[in-house]
């Protein structure tokens, strides 16, 4: 960095780019109502008057009840099953694993969008529109985290595995003394990423709940009238979804770099 001044400057405007947006937005959500106009970058006077008249809105608070069930629900529900086939992938033999392995990665290279459909009519079948379990039950499966969590997991001394084998602990006491406590590092990354995949999800939320009764933040800001809200109001709207993503990263920040880059080839 020192020797490369070009280097530092490019990162900075890099940063600054990316941080503009989120300035601006917090600005004008503290720049008092003038009506469905957009305010001037930089106001005059701050408030948060904003922020109180969002927060204070029953929809607003019922979006953010049904976010925090989709989120939470769902990290907790994908670290666990996830982790569940990645020991059994990882440490168990058994007839059919690999083909079974390379079924559930070749799901990575199929979109979204070409599954959405049939997704929603099964939904649609069990009863599940505009339910949590419609909602939280279909992104379990999450080919992504099995991959991480079974690289992680092949890469642990077998030594650990034989020593509790001899003290008699059998495959569940295993999963849950030893695998699960040396996978903490690996599992809190995939708790950030699986918790902000599914606070900003908008498509699935939108096909299966719309604007129902399990409506999520990101599908209720959507619907909101901008032609009839203040823009500060929005924006401040806009800003308190955004805190707990933010919050989350910052929690763990130290542990990304180093897990994420660990998925390498399994031994």
């Amino acid at each position: 960095m020192r020797n490369r001044p070009w280097l530092t400057v490019l990162l900075a405007l890099v940063s600054l780019a990316a941080v503009a947006p989120f300035v601006l937005m917090l600005l004008v959500a503290l720049s008092p109502r003038i009506g469905p106009t957009i305010p001037h970058a930089w106001p005059a006077s701050l408030t948060l008057e904003n922020f109180v008249q969002i927060l204070s809105t029953d929809n607003f608070l019922r979006w953010t009840g049904n976010t925090v069930v989709y989120a939470v629900v769902s990290v907790v529900a994908v670290l666990l099953s996830a982790s569940m086939a990645a020991y059994v992938f990882a440490r168990k033999r058994f007839p059919g694993r690999d083909a079974l392995l390379w079924s559930l990665l070749s799901t990575l290279m199929v979109p979204f969008h070409a599954v959405l459909m049939p997704s929603v009519v099964i939904i649609q079948l069990l009863g599940w529109a505009d339910t949590y379990w419609g909602l939280i039950i279909p992104t379990l499966a999450n080919a992504q985290a099995v991959l991480l969590l079974r690289q992680f997991i092949r890469a642990l001394p077998d030594e650990v595995f034989d020593a509790a084998r001899i003290d008699g602990a059998g495959d569940w006491r295993v999963y849950w003394s030893v695998v699960l406590p040396l996978c903490r590092p690996v599992l809190a990354t995939l708790a950030v990423f699986v918790f902000l995949w599914h606070w900003n999800d908008f498509l699935w939320p939108l096909v299966v709940s719309g604007n129902g009764h399990t409506t999520t933040l990101t599908v209720g800001l959507s619907t909101l009238d901008a032609g009839q809200l203040p823009v500060p109001e929005l924006m401040a709207a806009a800003t308190v979804t955004g805190v707990p993503c933010l919050l989350v990263f910052l929690l763990v920040q130290r542990r990304l770099v180093s897990t994420v880059g660990f998925a390498g080839p399994g031994r």
